[in-house]
């Protein structure tokens, strides 16, 4: 399997390297979504609210150039484009995993969100108070 031309050489770690790969708001979110099932360009799109087109569209381009995504073109009128994970890209999305289940526990249900207190937290409610 070839490697990404990004930035040849010029990598610290593989963290720096991975990051690179998926750097941006959007591309573990193109990831996360194409691991349910393979999706049409507009199916992409619902999925992630706030995307542009032009983001969406550049991201695939580069996360199919990474090796990650496959785009599947069909002969049919209309013409219709369909985009799913590669085994590099499903590989990817598993390394994620623990990733995400640290963003569950300790963002999403392990710590309090802003204005979310619960009772067995030590910290005041209002600022100055003790």
């Amino acid at each position: 399997m070839e490697t990404t031309g990004r930035r040849p050489g010029a990598y610290v770690c593989g963290i720096d390297a991975a990051m690179d790969v998926i750097g941006g708001k959007w591309k573990v979110l193109i990831l996360w979504a194409l691991n349910e099932r393979p999706c049409r360009f507009g199916e992409l799109r619902r999925e992630l609210p706030g995307i542009t087109e032009k983001v969406l569209a550049s991201h695939l381009r580069e996360m199919e150039a990474d090796g990650l995504v496959h785009r599947e073109a069909y002969d049919e009128v209309p013409p219709r484009v369909e985009y799913s994970l590669t085994p590099r890209g499903v590989s990817l999305n598993e390394a994620l995993e623990p990733l995400g289940a640290w963003g569950r526990a300790n963002v999403l249900g392990g710590s309090p969100a802003a204005g979310q207190m619960r009772e067995d937290h030590d910290v005041p409610l209002v600022p100055g108070a003790a």
